[in-house]
C-alpha cells in the first residue's frame, strides 16, 4: 500500500469511527487547558484529572495562580511526575501571563513558546483545543503510531520532523483531530511495551515499524 493510500484508510476510518474527538483533558479555560497540558507530559491524563480540579478551585486563572506560592501549587500537584519542576513552571508561566499578556493565554506558536514550561508539543495543543487552529501536537503516542503505521518516513526522526511530515499528508481541516485519533489509538492499541495488534483496524496493512518509533 502507498504511503498516500495509507493516509486515505486511516483517516477515513477515524473520519467514520470517531467523528467528535478533543483531549480527555478536563478544563474550563484556555489557561486551565494550558496548565493541565503542562501537567500532563510524561503523566497520564487520567491523574491529571484528578488533580486538576482541586487546583484550579484554589487558583482557576492566571492572576490567583501568579499570586500563590511554589510550594502552595506543589502541594496541590505532588502526585504528578516532576512536581517540583512542574509547579516552578506554572508559577512562572502565570506570572508570565499577567505581566506580559494582560492575564490571557497569547494564542501565537511565538508567544505560547516563551512561556515556562511551554514547548511545541504544548503550544500546539493550545492552538488546536484552545483556539480551534489547525495544528497537530506531536507527542510519544502520535510519534511512535506514525512511524509503527508507515504515515512518515525512516528520517522523520524528531517530533518536529514527524509534524513537518503529517501536515504535508493531513489536510488542515483534519489536522486537529489527527492529533487526537493517533494519540488515543496509541494510548489504548498501538501501545508503547505492548502493542494490541489483534485488536488494530489496520492490522491487516500496517507495516509494523517498529524501528525508531520510540521517544
Amino acid at each position: 500500500m502507498l504511503r498516500k493510500e495509507r493516509y486515505q484508510t486511516i483517516l477515513a476510518y477515524f473520519s467514520e469511527k470517531m467523528p467528535k474527538v478533543t483531549t480527555e483533558l478536563e478544563f474550563g479555560s484556555v489557561f486551565q487547558l494550558l496548565v493541565a497540558t503542562v501537567l500532563s507530559a510524561q503523566c497520564t491524563d487520567k491523574r491529571i484529572n484528578l488533580v486538576t480540579p482541586e487546583l484550579f478551585r484554589h487558583f482557576p486563572d492566571p492572576k490567583s495562580m501568579a499570586q500563590a506560592e511554589v510550594e502552595d501549587i506543589l502541594e496541590l500537584i505532588r502526585s504528578v511526575s516532576y512536581p517540583n519542576f512542574k509547579a516552578r513552571h506554572l508559577s512562572e508561566m502565570s506570572k508570565m501571563l499577567v505581566s506580559d499578556f494582560n492575564g490571557e493565554v497569547p494564542d501565537s506558536m511565538e508567544n505560547l513558546q516563551k512561556l515556562p514550561g511551554v514547548g511545541r508539543k504544548t503550544a500546539n495543543v493550545i492552538q488546536a483545543v484552545g483556539f480551534g487552529r489547525s495544528a497537530i501536537a506531536v507527542d510519544t503516542h502520535v510519534y511512535r503510531v506514525s512511524h509503527r503505521l508507515g504515515l512518515v518516513s525512516p528520517k522523520a526522526n524528531t517530533p518536529a520532523k514527524v509534524e513537518e511530515e503529517l501536515k504535508k499528508n493531513i489536510s488542515e481541516e483534519m489536522r486537529a483531530d489527527a492529533h487526537h485519533w493517533l494519540l488515543l489509538h496509541g494510548r489504548y492499541i498501538c501501545q508503547s511495551r505492548q502493542p494490541q495488534c489483534e485488536k488494530c483496524p489496520f492490522e491487516s496493512f500496517c507495516p509494523k515499524i517498529f524501528d525508531n518509533s520510540k521517544i
